[in-house]
């Protein structure tokens, strides 16, 4: 199979898509201000090809920020996009539709993987699709756009997660998550006076929340919000870790991306040499496949504005690019079959 990425810094979707011939699917990522005017000259380009899209930045050896990027693949594969609405109260209401496109393409677990692009409620979207995938042992990644804002073919939907299923005919596919994280040692926290709907930790142990992630660190309540950059929450989950950023201060409590619950016991985590991270996820990947005929990324945006504020972005990029083809999407929550992930990468490496 064959990856195509192009984009354009200005937002021209006529130079993003420029040499762009056959595509089975495409990925469009765009801005905030332009991403209804794209879909719709999208559709008219490439009527019928199934396509999956949302707001966000894009990259491959670079970022695209306010433009727009296009990912498509062009040969070698069958794909098929649809979408599950009212994520936000009853996705499995249209899980029947998930089902018969996995019939239809005829999926499997070695050749075929569901790139998903959602507008919220992750963690109950994953693991609604994933009663479908996971009989099968279909592959799942994926991520969250801006905006509340998804598109599938042509059409944009709000309180939806779209979805493309994509089998590799000319080889495997795998995916992969990277953690640069690991726990801090003496820390369990118990969460408690916890608001699900908020993703808010009222009191860690009994106290107050924010002060207690101030005291641990010595820091100022300033800088909670970047501070969550190198220190995130970690809930264990047998040997793995989940990261849990911290969104904002909220009173004497934080609200984060992801759900907390009364009793759930955290951790702190810190941030280890990415260097050395990536080096581990690229040779993970090498010793799998032979021949990497491309790879597709979501990164969280905290993961982005930790690079660019350390000024690795591009070193990253371009190491990335050693796999080859390599594109993305920079995300507010990453996917990873029926994980809902932080301050992570998520990826599928198609042979």
């Amino acid at each position: 199979m064959k990856q195509f990425y192009g984009m354009s810094q200005s937002g021209k979707l006529q130079d993003a898509v420029r040499g762009l011939v056959n595509p089975k699917l495409i990925i469009l990522m765009s801005n905030d201000k332009q991403f209804e005017e794209h879909v719709e000259e999208l559709q008219k380009l490439y009527p019928k090809v199934p396509s999956i899209g949302c707001i966000g930045m894009s990259y491959d050896t670079i970022i695209v920020e306010g433009g727009v990027g296009v990912t498509a693949f062009t040969e070698g594969v069958s794909a098929v996009a649809n979408l599950l609405e009212q994520v936000s109260s009853m996705p499995v209401k249209y899980i029947k539709r998930l089902e018969q496109d996995v019939e239809k393409i005829g999926a499997s677990q070695r050749d075929t993987v569901c790139i998903d692009l959602c507008a919220g409620n992750d963690a109950c979207v994953l693991t609604t699709m994933y009663s479908v995938l996971g009989k099968r042992g279909i592959s799942l990644m994926g991520g969250t756009g801006d905006g509340g804002k998804v598109s599938v073919n042509g059409k944009i939907y709000e309180d939806a997660v779209a979805y493309a299923l994509v089998k590799n005919e000319t080889g495997k596919v795998k995916v992969y998550k990277e953690n640069m994280y690991r726990p801090l040692a003496g820390y369990r926290l118990i969460a408690s006076k916890t608001d699900r709907s908020k993703y808010y930790i009222g009191e860690l142990n009994g106290r107050p929340a924010k002060q207690v992630y101030q005291d641990i660190l010595h820091i100022n309540e300033n800088d909670i919000t970047t501070q969550t950059f190198k220190n995130p929450f970690g809930k264990i989950s047998g040997k793995d870790v989940c990261i849990i950023s911290i969104k904002e201060v909220s009173g004497s409590g934080l609200c984060c991306f992801r759900q907390v619950n009364d009793s759930d016991v955290l951790t702190l985590l810190e941030l280890r040499d990415y260097r050395q991270i990536v080096a581990e996820t690229i040779a993970a990947i090498r010793k799998d496949f032979s021949h990497i005929s491309a790879v597709f990324s979501v990164n969280c945006l905290f993961r982005y504005l930790l690079f660019s504020q350390n000024g690795n972005m591009s070193e990253y990029l371009h190491t990335m690019s050693s796999l080859g083809s390599h594109c993305g999407l920079i995300g507010y929550g990453e996917h990873y079959n029926n994980q809902f992930v932080n301050q992570s990468m998520t990826c599928v490496v198609f042979e």
